[in-house]
């Protein structure tokens, strides 16, 4: 009898470790933008091949080279302010689930060049008509704020 509840025991465990498991990566991924495509399984990376950076939902923030190091910042660069992440096109990253997706950065900067399409994307969402849908959620963001634009962090 004692041996019996030991085995039951230790397959309640292991049930309650598969079950953990699915929850952590279901958190980890994070939710889509409503600029992201309609059509992708669960990732955490988009690469925009027009501007050359990546996308992760986990920490919603963008991923690009500023010249000196990656950084990640919650806005693209100012020289894509203007940037229609909605009419831009997305590389769903599926086959990546490191932290790191820019030590690829050059095999993907050839494969999905500047101007890269496959066909018509479609977003979740819908642009909203009163609030700009840009690389920056307005221009203020800059004037307004006495902080630093990017939230660097070395890679």
């Amino acid at each position: 009898m004692k041996t019996f509840k030991i085995i039951l025991f230790g397959i309640g465990l292991f049930f309650a470790s598969q079950m953990q498991a699915q929850i952590s990566v279901d958190i980890h991924f994070g939710t889509p933008p409503l600029w992201g495509p309609v059509e992708q399984p669960q990732v955490r990376y988009y690469y925009l091949p027009d501007v050359e950076a990546y996308y992760d939902l986990s920490s919603k923030r963008f991923i690009y080279f500023n010249g000196y190091r990656w950084v990640r910042s919650a806005y693209l660069p100012r020289a894509y302010r203007n940037y229609d992440l909605y009419n831009g096109y997305k590389v769903v990253m599926n086959d990546y689930r490191g932290n790191t997706p820019y030590i690829y950065f050059k095999e993907h900067q050839k494969k999905y060049y500047k101007g890269y399409r496959v066909g018509e994307q479609k977003t979740i969402g819908k642009r909203p008509e009163h609030h700009k849908s840009k690389g920056h959620d307005d221009d203020d963001h800059y004037k307004n704020k006495g902080h630093q634009k990017d939230n660097d962090h070395k890679h």
